[in-house]
């Protein structure tokens, strides 16, 4: 069912929307879920993946395999672990692309921009839910 008037419902637009996204709204696209731990302690369930974040892998071939972020490669909407790799045919290592939705954060690397993007997140989600249940009566 369609809510927004202003946003399209049509399949065609949402994936030209999608695939065609420019840099930065890729980043945003490109988020995942926080461990249970860190949504508790900063009250966000979800942050765009960034180098040097570890993260556990939920899908996939490599399910269950931890690593630190090595690079985020918003061209080809993949993410690159730490020893996430396999051989080629002719012996050279490649890193494997794992895409952001299959991954989990466990540890986040907190500068000053992050930390106060959290804050500012937590603080919107608080907001809503009081507003929610202040009608619940």
């Amino acid at each position: 069912m369609k809510f927004n008037p202003a946003v399209s419902s049509s399949r065609r637009k949402s994936r030209k929307a999608h695939f065609g996204a420019h840099s930065e709204a890729r980043r945003k696209l490109m988020s995942a879920n926080l461990s249970k731990e860190l949504q508790a302690r900063h009250g966000v369930r979800s942050m765009p993946i960034r180098k040097d974040d570890e993260v556990l892998i939920t899908r996939g071939m490599f399910k269950t395999r931890e690593g630190k972020v090595t690079a985020v490669y918003r061209k080809k909407w993949v993410v690159h672990v730490e020893r996430i790799t396999r051989e080629k045919v002719n012996g050279a290592t490649v890193q494997v692309g794992v895409p952001a939705s299959s991954l989990v954060i466990t540890k986040l690397k907190l500068d000053k921009d992050r930390k106060a993007k959290l804050e500012a997140k937590s603080k919107k989600d608080g907001k809503k839910d009081d507003v929610a249940m202040s009608n619940v009566d």
